[in-house]
């Protein structure tokens, strides 16, 4: 885990990483944040936003998963990648970027290889 959250903080632009509990909400490892940017917050209120997500999923009857979730702000993106191995289920990758250094297709193809090369 420490590796892949290393690793997240190498894309460009990273301002913080958080592997998350989406049923408890709690952050299993977190990596980078600033004094302005609590990535343990961060990370309990987003797992509201994949709980929706699903919540939707299941309602509408699709028959799918989450690849990933973008959330665009003014100043950042923030990506959601749920884990898909057995050991991961139920956790999810959460990625804070600066939009202005960051390259949004080249973090998801580096956000989805960690989470593919992730084993909790």
């Amino acid at each position: 885990m420490d590796v892949a959250l290393k690793d997240a903080m190498q894309i460009d632009g990273a301002i913080g990483v958080a592997l998350v509990d989406y049923t408890s909400g709690m952050a299993l490892g977190i990596a980078g944040g600033t004094k302005d940017f609590d990535l343990t917050v961060a990370a309990a209120g987003n797992t509201d936003v994949v709980r929706a997500k699903l919540r939707a999923m299941e309602m509408l009857q699709l028959r799918d998963e989450i690849e990933d979730i973008l959330v665009t702000l003014g100043e950042q993106y923030h990506l959601i990648r749920p884990l898909k191995s057995r050991s991961g289920k139920g956790l999810f990758l959460y990625l804070a970027l600066s939009k202005s250094r960051a390259n949004l297709a080249l973090a998801r193809h580096q956000l989805r290889r960690i989470e593919e090369a992730i084993d909790v």
